[in-house]
């Protein structure tokens, strides 16, 4: 790796080439402030000129976050001029801002209001009319708040970026620029994949999740019966919400939270994961042995990637697999099995799902399934709950989720929750009814990383299976291609919306890379990594580590079910898609 020699206020640097001066100077511990920038190579073009700084030679002061550095180059990030500079960019943005930031939704993690803090930015230093002001609040998934947008272009960035598809944009000129949808649109009335990935990139209120806390007060109030499960990325990051370091596991603290805030039952939604595991390995199977369905199949656990093939690919809905999401297929049981069995009318009873994930809120509400869950609240959403009810997070016991009827699951449940898992659960199961013997080393390590595709070959017995794994439609948009020119080499294929799976959902805790320790070339993957890693600790610590071992999953069958791909089991486990849904469904 080349290197190349620099100064930053008088002292001398060796630093990699090609990076941007901000790079560097983070490296070379100097914090210089930003609120464009979201991780390296991330940025809007300089858009919000808080990061100026001098640099000598230069005509005038440079935007760090895009200017590169060069062999000799001598950096001022701490000039009267250069503070001066940032100061000002500061306030001028706070001079078209909403200050309400009691009620704002980013309170306690806005950026906005750090950086004002740390450039001593002075209120009401810019006086004038504000621009005009949109609130979108249509969408199940995202709302949007114009007067809190400070047109830095993280969002758009991050939706072309990671998506491809750039829902987002500048609209409007001059004084009347704000960030939307095309024609301003409401994200329900364009192509957008609810995912969140723009909601954890916004620095301030402007675009956060629609919340559903007031839906699950009002049950309680209702007299319901109010049973909650949680999403497996859940337990890798509700701890940070906490005041925990990234990569904290939370499972016992959150169940015994649960516990407290009166929920009728609290289950794990890994139960659900490992019965999508058994009627989607089961439907594999059927499209190898059978050829019940083209191949390759593809998963169907993304509510943001099963949007996105409705919208852009859905001549391909017949390579998609016709389960249901796991927390989908919990409340389905849950208002069925469950209830039958406690002799609990379903009426009664009241499904919360805790997810990592925006899109979920859209999941729940789409007409192929509208009954099976009744509210969704993400993983910051129940933090709020918490604080809400003075429960003392650090103070709380390790418990265990209810054992009834639901409460066992399996090592590949739970590693649901980052990209691959989907793939090397699967694989777990499928390995065994095609040879009754259980995988060697348990784990499929090949399908592991964070790399956005991923492909390996499984040889099960002389037999060949070609599997590709992917996050983010950008990198999904290859392999779907593929399949469309008939190209396409696999037999399964795994797609997650959000880039490194779930525990990266647009509903987990904000992580912001301006202030996060040096770690890593890559913030965002540093911290993919870390809560994957109490996924896959977990996994490793649990005994039964096959869904198909479930015994909770092998009664529900026996008792109720009958078999993978039962009548029952289509009639509940089991969904469609709209292969005719509009991108712009209001347009002539």
């Amino acid at each position: 790796m080349a290197l190349v020699n620099i100064k930053i206020n008088g002292q001398p640097y060796q630093v990699e080439a090609g990076l941007t001066i901000l790079q560097a100077a983070k490296k070379c511990g100097y914090l210089i402030p930003t609120l464009c920038t979201y991780q390296n190579g991330e940025c809007s073009q300089g858009s919000c000129r808080v990061c100026l700084v001098e640099v000598v030679g230069a005509r005038g002061l440079v935007a760090s976050c895009v200017y590169p550095i060069n062999e000799g180059m001598e950096i001022v990030t701490n000039s009267q001029t250069a503070v001066d500079a940032r100061r000002a960019s500061v306030e001028l943005l706070l001079s078209n801002h909403q200050k309400n930031c009691l009620q704002c939704p980013k309170q306690g993690k806005c950026e906005l209001l750090e950086v004002s803090k740390i450039v001593g930015a002075r209120d009401l230093k810019y006086i004038g009319p504000s621009s005009p002001n949109t609130i979108d609040e249509i969408a199940p998934g995202l709302m949007r708040n114009t007067a809190k947008c400070i047109l830095c272009g993280r969002c758009v960035e991050r939706c072309k970026k990671a998506h491809g598809i750039a829902i987002l944009g500048f609209e409007n000129r001059g004084f009347k620029t704000i960030v939307a949808p095309v024609e301003n649109r409401s994200f329900a009335k364009s192509p957008c994949l609810q995912c969140g990935q723009c909601v954890n990139v916004c620095p301030t209120g402007a675009l956060y999740e629609n919340e559903e806390i007031a839906k699950v007060d009002a049950a309680f109030k209702a007299g319901k019966k109010v049973i909650v499960q949680t999403a497996p990325a859940v337990r890798a990051a509700i701890a940070e919400e906490f005041g925990h370091p990234i990569g904290t596991p939370g499972t016992g603290k959150m169940v015994a939270a649960l516990h407290r805030l009166g929920f009728y039952r609290v289950f794990d939604t890994n139960f659900g994961a490992d019965l999508t595991i058994m009627e989607e390995a089961n439907e594999l199977l059927d499209r190898i042995t059978k050829k019940t369905a083209p191949l390759p199949q593809i998963t169907s656990c993304s509510p943001g990637w099963v949007n996105y093939m409705e919208y852009f690919y859905p001549d391909v809905a017949p390579h998609v697999s016709t389960c249901k999401s796991p927390h989908m297929m919990v409340g389905a049981v849950i208002k069925s099995y469950f209830a039958k069995t406690h002799n609990l009318d379903p009426n009664d009873l009241f499904v919360v799902s805790i997810m990592p994930c925006t899109a979920k809120k859209y999941e729940r509400s789409r007409k192929e399934m509208p009954n099976d869950v009744d509210a969704v609240l993400t993983t910051r959403e129940l933090a709020k709950v918490i604080k809400r009810a003075g429960i003392e997070w650090d103070k709380l016991p390790d418990e265990d989720f209810d054992k009834d009827l639901m409460g066992e699951y399996s090592g590949a449940g739970v590693i649901f929750g980052v990209t691959g898992g989907v793939m090397e659960a699967a694989l777990r199961t499928t390995y065994f009814w095609l040879t009754g013997e259980e995988y060697g080393p348990v784990g499929f390590q090949e399908v592991r990383g964070m790399k956005g595709t991923r492909e390996a070959t499984i040889n099960v017995k002389g037999q060949e299976i070609k599997v590709a794994v992917t996050s983010g439609m950008a990198n999904a948009k290859i392999l779907l291609d593929q399949i469309r020119n008939g190209t396409s080499p696999y037999t399964f294929i795994e797609i997650m919306c959000c880039p490194g799976g779930c525990i990266a959902g647009g509903g987990q805790p904000f992580v912001k890379p301006m202030f996060l320790p040096k770690e890593g070339d890559d913030i965002l993957d540093t911290y993919r990594l870390k809560r994957a890693s109490v996924l896959y600790g977990e996994d490793e610590r649990l005994v039964v580590r096959q869904s198909h071992n479930n015994k909770d999953i092998q009664n529900l069958y026996t008792n109720f079910l009958g078999k993978p791909g039962s009548h029952l089991a289509e009639q509940l486990l089991h969904t469609s898609y709209d292969i005719e849904r509009p991108c712009y469904p209001d347009k002539e």
